[in-house]
């Protein structure tokens, strides 16, 4: 489903991806281990399309993704691509429901659809019960959960995850890492997990370690 060539990267004179190659299959997960000097948070932006490369290839679905211009390049990763990250990033003035549901109206769906698979996602996540409740009001576990419903809401083809449960304590942490290998089996998703949490590897179908630029 993804296919990364020869993808470079540098900033100035330091020169960050040397070279990438790699491929990930539809429904298979992909763990990327931090080392020290690794740069795989640029190498996940860059999977993700909130960064260019210098030169090489992102294909997804056979489709070269760099080909279009900025605002294409937006509404492709609307469609076809979820992110949770280390910090959650949700509105602080929207409630859980709310925040699920934003993506999908930039797609340009009705809210009542919309609100309709929110409200699904939010159950099978165990927060039906926290629909109305804002950030604040909710723990740092519930809070990473409706972020992982706002990277599912558009049915994405590719969930990207860098550190997901690096904020959290240690019963959250091997909660999240349960619920995303069941949203593996339970809706066939893929994801890509950058994480330094030996836990979260292991528990992976392939794992790639990245060190200075290239995988090892």
């Amino acid at each position: 489903m993804i296919q990364v060539i020869d993808i470079h990267k540098s900033y100035g004179s330091l020169h960050v991806l040397k070279g990438v190659n790699f491929t990930v299959e539809k429904g298979r997960d992909r763990i990327y281990c931090r080392q020290i000097g690794c740069r795989q948070s640029t190498l996940l932006h860059i999977l993700g399309t909130l960064d260019r490369p210098d030169s090489g290839k992102l294909l997804l679905n056979n489709e070269e993704v760099f080909q279009v211009n900025t605002k294409k390049l937006a509404a492709f990763r609307n469609r076809h691509i979820g992110f949770v990250f280390q910090f959650h990033h949700l509105l602080p003035e929207f409630t859980a429901l709310e925040n699920v549901c934003i993506p999908g109206l930039i797609l340009g769906e009705r809210l009542s659809n919309v609100e309709e698979r929110a409200k699904d996602l939010l159950d099978y996540l165990g927060l039906s019960e926290r629909l109305t409740h804002k950030p604040m009001q909710l723990s740092g576990g519930e809070q990473q959960r409706v972020a992982v419903a706002r990277a599912l809401i558009n049915q994405p083809n590719i969930v990207y995850a860098d550190e997901p449960s690096g904020n959290l304590d240690s019963a959250s942490s091997q909660e999240l890492h349960q619920l995303i290998f069941n949203l593996r089996k339970d809706f066939n998703q893929t994801f890509v997990i950058v994480t330094h949490n030996q836990e979260l590897a292991h528990m992976s179908d392939r794992r790639v370690e990245m060190k200075d630029g290239t995988l090892v």
